[in-house]
């Protein structure tokens, strides 16, 4: 390999590595279970390797460009925040450039995993670009710009029941409906950070819009909901036994923490509630429900 060859792979590898951080590829794991949990509920715990194969493409194109669009369409309002002025765009440390040929490429890959899985995917993937591109826009004109938020995440296992089974279903879209419940609720949370500042640059959150004590109070009355729909949607997955409601108690448990985390609206923890909580509930509901289905 040519000198040039060599550091132009490593300008390439360098600019990856900087996206990947940037959108932080490991919060694929919020979205991914619900999907991975839909997909086996669909195929009575047997889905087909392709099928799972490309069910995890889809989900990991959707999500990476979905929040690499967020920070390109963002980055001159990140730059203006104190908090997120050190963004990988707004600091100048990743030019534009890769991040949209990022962008469109997972968009397309996103798209393969579609075409692969099958028709009625593939017709419909426009649309689920559109659902998670449209959200970073949301913030510009209205304040429940958190559900839809929620709305791009709770997609997911919708679109995982239309790759096994071609048609939709009750329990993806109870599901579907948890997530979206569940994803607002804490990103109210984590909203609070920048009320602000999103009042000062004209952008809308909940937590803008109603300020922080009630946001925290619409934020419980979310995460009420999901575990609510979480219920309702074991009710339509008769693979599904008790083991799936023991794990919908722990998930409720989780999110009792991480509003025991922020009580009073002290935000010294929403990393630890928005991050490392958040990470554990779709593990746990997935986890237990996969003993549920195998070994019950």
């Amino acid at each position: 390999m040519s000198r040039s060859a060599s550091v132009g792979a490593n300008e390439v590898s360098h600019s990856l590595a900087l996206t990947l951080r940037m959108i932080k590829w490991e919060h694929t794991i919020f979205a991914l279970p619900f999907a991975v949990l839909s997909l086996l509920v669909a195929s009575d715990g047997r889905p087909g390797w392709a099928v799972l194969f490309w069910v995890l493409v889809a989900m990991i194109g959707a999500r990476s460009t979905a929040m690499a669009f967020n920070r390109l369409v963002d980055a001159n309002f990140d730059g203006r925040n104190p908090r997120t002025a050190d963004r990988e765009i707004p600091s100048g440390k990743l030019a534009r450039g890769p991040v949209i040929a990022f962008t469109v490429a997972t968009a397309l890959l996103l798209v393969l995993a579609s075409w692969r899985l099958n028709p009625l995917c593939l017709t419909l993937s426009p649309v689920a670009l559109a659902v998670v591109y449209f959200y970073s826009w949301t913030k510009r004109f209205t304040a429940l710009s958190q559900l839809f938020l929620g709305l791009g995440l709770g997609i997911a296992p919708v679109g995982a029941w239309l790759a096994s089974t071609g048609s939709f279903g009750v329990f993806p879209l109870l599901l579907g409906g948890a997530v979206l419940c569940w994803v607002a609720g804490f990103d109210t949370l984590y909203a609070c950070q920048d009320i602000d500042f999103d009042r000062e640059a004209g952008l809308h959150s909940l937590p803008a819009w109603l300020g922080s004590d009630r946001a925290r109070w619409v934020s419980r009355g979310l995460h009420l909901s999901a575990v609510g729909l979480w219920i309702a949607a074991g009710r339509f997955a008769p693979s599904l036994g008790g083991l799936y409601f023991v794990a919908v108690g722990l998930v409720a448990g989780l999110l009792t923490y991480e509003q025991w985390l922020v009580r009073g609206g002290d935000l010294r923890r929403i990393d630890r509630a928005f991050f490392e909580v958040n990470s554990w509930v779709g593990v746990v509901l997935l986890a237990v429900s996969t003993a549920d289905l195998y070994l019950f």
